[in-house]
């Protein structure tokens, strides 16, 4: 195959924008579109060599996979063993389980299937995974594994048929790509078109199909044609990296811009044009010869850093990240990259056994890490020991007689007697309500009886659906179940509680800090109709809120409100476990964790002044504030004044804070029973 140069500065167009979107540039929103240019050059150079080879009759299988393991694999094993040491000093026990389990992935090459089943692309805790970069090599390898094999099988049935077959497979995977992240409502489906090879291969294919285009035609021989045509391309392309974001759906329609950007690239930027000029310059190509390693480097040097720096990265330390990332690139590139591509270094033999044991040695290691890391009891600055409260998720359920379901009209609450003289309780609300109903549990006897309204994500909130992106995550048809409960028991006090600021402001709130783990998913409402205005969203949410809360005051015994309070954001355990590892102090600590009043002010007291202002026009309304557990005069803090966390990760709280809630509970309880 004849070298083309710019093939090389299509690829640094595509590596940068990559490595400047993770850094988190925002002029950069669009760079991920990098590798969907990357995704096209593969799908082009890789049939070019095939059909080629298969044209003379010269192409063996063996061949093939040699070429790509002596590409793929040396250069991504150095980097998993480089980032090794960083991940057992710097990463938190919970991010080093997870980083063993992407070493398991990465592998095997199934790394974009693990990333799909734990989270979104765009989630915040990204930010942190150092192998997440990885999902599109998956991608790849899983496309090296099943073309080669389709065009031997094929081959026979000629040019014509293959061609026929690849369009129809382009069709569906488009179709599959649109249909995720445009139609589906399901989340684990949108994310799944964004990481699995089903909904990608459209855009290898256009890749292919140039292949097969350039191999049996000439180049379009009009200069004009060219040069217009190469220049729409590299528009194309700079238009989705400045004018896409997180929100814009991907892969989709949308997709077809920088793709067919890419493809009028490789197929119009000929000698004399101006784009071909411009990607054919030095250094320009040079970046593009090392863009495997900038890519494969850029991600862990950039995780590692907001690791070590607890997320608190500059701009100017970014731009130095991205240049250590080409420093790093041309290093791996000089003395890893390139002696193994050389024959004469490395025959066949010893590149499949080093291939065979690299993984063999990666998936142990990374078995043995997420097997055997365990989060421990406590982190210890010095001397002094700070305990870590269980998290309640996975066994919350376990010693319960029943486990609160998403209710249908017609079906029966959880519901647990107790015998004790404090009467009916229904607790309602999201899953902070979920695991204050740990301590209601555990002290049922106080009550005649426990009735469990809970459901994460699922506030009370009549009329309304609440979606998290295009997924319903609670229904109103659940609410109208709850509303019949309320209604059947109106001798009952109900406890409400839920994390109401992420509903309103429809996202998560890590205190201006990155490298939280909130969710960035746009949590939104439909009801009667559906909002476009995000302010007109949210004085409907008030509005159904205050609704639902009214209805509980004028049809039940009591309503015990507590009120929505601070919480940081992001996991105040992983923190201490990373000054920890850093050797900061204990005050360090207590420093950084702590955030200002007004912070936490600007983030509760428009919903806290609703809540407040509701329950001032009824007698039977009593409020619990469990901002003055976290809150002094200045500061808020996850830590107790004896060092006792107050929260289990960026929000729940621990069984400590639920029990202080509860005492205040059954004090008002026993008050209003006097």
């Amino acid at each position: 195959m004849k070298y083309r140069a710019e093939i090389d500065g299509l690829r640094a167009l595509a590596v940068l924008p990559v490595i400047l979107f993770h850094a988190g540039f925002e002029s950069f929103s669009g760079g991920f579109v990098g590798v969907d240019v990357f995704f096209v050059i593969s799908g082009y150079l890789i049939t070019t060599i095939i059909i080629s080879e298969m044209a003379e009759e010269k192409f063996s299988i063996i061949n093939f996979y040699e070429r790509r393991a002596r590409r793929i694999l040396p250069v991504l094993f150095f980097m998993m063993a480089v980032c090794l040491p960083f991940a057992w000093l710097w990463m938190s026990p919970a991010y080093l389980r997870d980083f063993g389990q992407s070493l398991v992935a990465v592998s095997i090459f199934s790394s974009n299937i693990l990333f799909w089943l734990e989270s979104g692309y765009f989630d915040t805790a990204a930010e942190l995974k150092p192998l997440l970069h990885t999902w599109s090599l998956s991608v790849e390898e899983q496309y090296y594994i099943f073309f080669p094999i389709f065009l031997m099988l094929a081959w026979k049935l000629g040019v014509k048929w293959i061609l026929i077959f690849l369009l129809i497979i382009f069709f569906v995977s488009l179709s599959i790509a649109v249909w995720g992240t445009q139609y589906s409502t399901d989340n684990k489906i949108i994310s799944g078109a964004f990481f699995l090879l089903p909904a990608r291969v459209w855009e290898l294919l256009i890749g292919i199909f140039a292949a097969f285009y350039l191999k049996y035609n000439t180049y379009l021989k009009s200069h004009s044609l060219n040069q217009a045509l190469s220049i729409l391309g590299l528009v194309m392309i700079i238009y989705s990296i400045i004018a896409f974001d997180e929100t814009t759906p991907f892969p989709s329609l949308y997709s077809l811009i920088p793709t067919t950007g890419t493809v009028l690239l490789i197929l119009c930027s000929v000698p004399k044009t101006y784009v071909h000029k411009f990607l054919s310059l030095k250094y320009i190509v040079v970046i593009g010869l090392i863009s495997y390693s900038a890519y494969l480097w850029h991600q862990p040097i950039l995780a590692f850093a907001r690791h070590r720096l607890l997320g608190d990265v500059s701009d100017v330390i970014l731009i130095a990240l991205c240049l250590t990332s080409l420093a790093m690139a041309w290093f791996s590139w000089r003395f890893v990259e390139s002696p193994f591509r050389n024959k004469t270094m490395f025959n066949r033999k010893s590149i499949f056994a080093m291939s065979a044991v690299g993984s063999i040695i990666f998936f142990a290691l990374g078995f043995f890490l997420h097997v055997n890391t365990i989060t421990p009891s406590k982190v210890i600055f010095s001397h002094k020991e700070i305990s870590i409260p269980y998290k309640y998720h996975g066994i919350i359920d376990k010693g319960r007689e029943c486990s609160p379901p998403l209710l249908l009209l017609d079906e029966k609450p959880c519901e647990i007697f107790g015998g004790g003289r404090l009467g009916e309780v229904i607790i309602v609300g999201d899953s902070h309500a979920r695991v204050l109903s740990e301590s209601f549990y555990s002290s049922v006897d106080s009550f005649h009886k426990l009735v469990d309204l809970t459901a994460s994500a699922c506030p009370f909130l009549l009329d309304l659906n609440i979606y998290i992106d295009r997924t319903l995550i609670c229904s109103s048809d659940y609410q109208l179940a709850r509303k019949k409960i309320l209604i059947e028991r109106r001798n009952s006090t109900v406890v409400y509680q839920a994390r109401l600021p992420l509903y309103f402001y429809g996202n998560g709130f890590d205190n201006g800090k990155p490298g939280g783990n909130e969710i960035r998913a746009r949590i939104r409402f439909t009801g009667k109709k559906t909002f476009f205005d995000i302010e007109e969203e949210r004085q409907h949410f008030i509005e159904s809120l205050i609704n639902s809360l009214e209805f509980i005051a004028n049809n039940n015994k009591n309503l015990i409100l507590i009120l929505p309070s601070f919480s940081n954001g992001w996991d105040p355990v992983d923190r201490l476990f990373a000054m920890e590892s850093q050797g900061r102090s204990l005050q360090e600590a207590r420093n950084y964790l702590a955030i200002q009043k007004n912070v936490v002010n600007q983030r509760v007291d428009r919903l806290r002044g609703e809540l407040l202002s509701m329950s001032k026009r009824f007698d039977n309304v009593i409020i619990v504030d469990p901002n003055r557990y976290f809150c002094s005069e200045e500061f808020c803090s996850p830590l107790s004044s004896n060092d006792e966390l107050f929260f289990t990760d960026a929000d729940h709280f621990s069984l400590k804070t639920n029990n202080l809630i509860f005492n205040e509970v059954l004090n008002s309880m026993e008050a209003l029973n006097r």
